[in-house]
C-alpha cells in the first residue's frame, strides 16, 4: 500500500519544508508511479534525493524513531518487488 499522502513536486521548496525528523518517503515520477522508497531524516534525505535528481516528485511520511522509519520502508518497498 502507498503512503496515503499527496505528492508534492521535488524541489527547493519541498524540502526545506520537510521536518528534520526521521520518516519514510517515497519518490516518484511525473506520473506518480514509485520509483523508490527510503528512510532517514527526511530533509536530509531529500536534499540528496533533489540533488541527484532521483525523481520529480515526494511524499513522506514522519515516524517517532528511525527504527520505525527503516521499518515502515521494508514493508513499502516489499509491495514494489
Amino acid at each position: 500500500m502507498p503512503l496515503q499522502k499527496p505528492w508534492r513536486d521535488l524541489e527547493r521548496a519541498t524540502v526545506s519544508s520537510a521536518p528534520d525528523r526521521p520518516g519514510v518517503y517515497e519518490l516518484g515520477d511525473s506520473d506518480g508511479t514509485v520509483l523508490a522508497v527510503g528512510d532517514g531524516i527526511l530533509r536530509d534525505e531529500l536534499k540528496s534525493a533533489l540533488a541527484y535528481g532521483n525523481g520529480d516528485r515526494v511524499r513522506w511520511e514522519e515516524t517517532h524513531t528511525r527504527e520505525q522509519a527503516r521499518e515502515l520502508a521494508a514493508e513499502h518497498r516489499e509491495r514494489l518487488e
